[in-house]
C-alpha cells in the first residue's frame, strides 16, 4: 500500500463512519465511534481500549464509558451494517456460513466466561464463545452478525447477571437458536442471500434445519457420523393420537454404515486450490430420510465425502431441490472455511479477541463494532485488488487455460440452461472452483487462491 492508498483509506473512513452517524445522536459518542474503529483498522499491536485511547489522545475513561455506559443504538448499528451489504455486495445466491468463535479469558467476571471448549487453545479452558454469521459472494468476505453465547449457569445466578447488567429479557439459547435468530433478522433486515452451510454443531439439529428450510433456505450442514436415518420411507401406521413405525418396518442405520454398504464415491471433485496443492473430494449424493424423534423427518440429500490423498470421510445433509447438481451441493458444503479466515483476520487484523470490557453490553457492543470495522475493511481490500490486474487479464505465451476455463464457463451454463434449475446457480467464478477437472488441469491451477 503506498502513500496515495494511506491517504484514500483515511478519506474513505471518514466517509464510512458518516453512513451510521444516524445511529448514534450525539457528536462526542460519533466522535468515540470512529476513534474505536480507526484504532481497530490501524497498526496497534494491541487493541483494547486503553492503547486506542492513548494513541488518539483522548482519555481512556471516555472511551470506556462509550463503550459501556453511553446511550447510542447498538442494534440499529448491527442492522446499518447488513443495510450496507446488501444495498453494496447484493447477491440472491450469497453463502452465509455459521460458525462459532472463542476467547481465552483469565477471570471469572467477563460476561458469559466459563471453563468450555475453547478454539483458541484447542482445549477446554476459561472462554468467552460468540456465534457469527458469514457473507460470501464471489471475492466479498465479511462478517455481518454475531451474537454471545451465555452459558445456562451463567443465566440463571441472578447475582452474576446483575453484575454483568444482562438483560431480564435475554434468556438461555443454544448455539443452533442463536444462528437461527441471527438468521431470522438478517432475513428481516432484507439482506439476500440463498445457502447456509454449517458444522456438526449445527448439522446435527434437526431443529435447526427444520428452522432454517422455513425461512426458504438451503442448508449444506456437516453431520457427526451417528446420525441415522432411511434411504427410503419406512412405513407408518396410526396409534391412537400418534403416528409410529408400522410393525416390520427397518431400522434406521447411522450415516457411517450407509456410507460404507453404499459403496466408495465414484465422482471426484476439484474443491479448491492450497499452497500445498489441490483439494479433491470423491463423493455421491444420494436421497435420505433422517430419523426424527423415531420417525422419517423431510426428504434431503445425504452427501458422502472422501478425502482423496488422507481418506477423511464427511458426510452432509441438504435441503436442496432434487435436481440440484452435486456440484453445487459441494461448492456449499466446503465454503464454510470462509468464515474461520474471516475469524483469523477479524482477531489479527482488529483485534476482535482484544476486548478487556467484561459488562453485557460493553462485550455486545465490541463485536458489533467490530462488524462495522471488517466491512470497512473488506470493501477497501476488495477496491485495492481491483486496481491490480488479474491474473486471467495478464498476456501470456499461450491461452491454453484460459480458453480452457472459457469452455468449462460455457458448457456448465449451458448445461444449467438445460436444467432450467436457475435457483440451483451459484456465481460462474465460484462454481468452476468446485467442478471435477482432470488431475492435469487441477496441477495448472493451484497458483489459484481458493477460499
Amino acid at each position: 500500500m503506498d502513500v496515495q492508498d494511506l491517504r484514500k483509506l483515511r478519506k474513505n473512513l471518514g466517509k464510512y463512519m458518516h453512513l451510521y452517524a444516524d445511529c448514534i445522536k450525539t457528536a462526542p459518542s460519533r466522535y468515540h465511534m470512529r476513534t474505536y474503529v480507526n484504532g481497530q483498522i490501524g497498526r496497534l499491536e494491541r487493541k483494547s481500549i486503553e492503547p486506542i485511547a492513548l494513541e488518539a489522545r483522548v482519555p481512556v475513561r471516555s472511551l470506556q464509558e462509550f463503550i459501556g455506559f453511553h446511550r447510542w443504538a447498538e442494534d440499529a448499528v448491527a442492522t446499518r451494517v447488513q443495510h450496507l451489504v446488501q444495498g453494496r455486495h447484493a447477491d440472491e445466491n450469497a453463502i452465509v456460513p455459521i460458525d462459532e468463535t472463542s476467547y481465552h479469558k483469565q477471570g471469572k467476571h467477563t460476561v458469559g466466561v466459563k471453563r468450555q471448549y475453547c478454539g483458541a487453545t484447542g482445549k477446554i479452558d476459561n472462554c468467552v464463545v460468540s456465534v457469527h454469521l458469514g457473507y460470501v459472494s464471489d471475492d466479498f468476505h465479511t462478517l455481518i452478525g454475531s451474537d454471545l453465547y451465555l452459558p445456562e449457569d451463567w443465566l440463571a445466578d441472578e447475582d452474576r447477571r446483575r453484575r454483568a447488567g444482562i438483560p431480564d429479557t435475554v434468556t438461555f439459547r443454544t448455539k443452533p437458536q442463536i444462528a437461527v435468530d441471527e438468521l431470522r433478522t438478517a432475513k428481516a433486515n432484507g439482506l439476500l442471500f440463498k445457502y447456509v452451510p454449517a458444522d456438526e454443531e449445527y448439522g446435527r439439529s434437526a431443529q435447526f434445519r427444520r428452522d432454517v428450510a422455513a425461512m426458504e433456505l438451503i442448508y449444506v450442514v456437516e453431520v457427526p457420523t451417528t446420525i441415522t436415518g432411511w434411504l427410503r420411507r419406512p412405513p407408518l401406521m396410526q396409534q391412537r393420537v400418534r403416528t409410529v413405525l408400522a410393525p416390520g418396518a427397518p431400522a434406521s442405520r447411522s450415516v457411517q454404515e450407509i456410507g460404507k454398504r453404499s459403496g466408495r464415491p465414484q465422482q471426484a471433485f476439484h474443491v479448491k486450490d492450497t499452497d500445498k496443492g489441490p483439494v479433491v473430494w470423491w463423493a455421491k449424493a444420494i436421497r435420505f430420510f433422517p430419523w426424527e424423534e423415531y420417525l422419517p423427518g423431510e426428504e434431503c440429500w445425504l452427501i458422502i465425502a472422501r478425502n482423496a490423498l488422507d481418506k477423511e470421510m464427511k458426510y452432509f445433509l441438504s435441503n436442496a431441490p432434487v435436481d440440484t447438481p452435486i456440484e453445487t451441493l459441494l461448492h456449499v458444503a466446503f465454503s464454510r472455511p470462509a468464515i474461520e479466515k474471516l475469524f483469523e483476520e477479524s482477531k489479527g487484523e482488529i483485534g476482535m479477541d482484544h476486548f478487556e470490557v467484561r459488562s453485557y453490553l460493553a462485550v455486545k457492543r465490541h463485536l458489533i463494532l467490530s462488524l462495522v470495522s471488517m466491512l470497512f475493511l473488506a470493501e477497501q481490500t476488495q477496491r485495492l485488488r481491483k486496481k491490480k490486474p488479474r491474473l486471467d487479464d495478464l498476456p501470456s505465451a499461450g491461452c491454453r487455460g484460459r480458453a480452457a476455463r472459457t469452455r468449462h464457463r460455457q458448457a456448465g451454463a449451458r448445461a444449467s440452461a438445460r436444467k432450467g434449475a436457475r435457483h440451483n446457480r451459484v456465481p460462474a467464478e465460484t462454481q468452476q472452483a468446485s467442478r471435477s477437472q482432470p488431475l492435469e488441469e487441477q496441477a495448472r491451477r493451484t497458483g489459484r487462491a481458493g477460499d
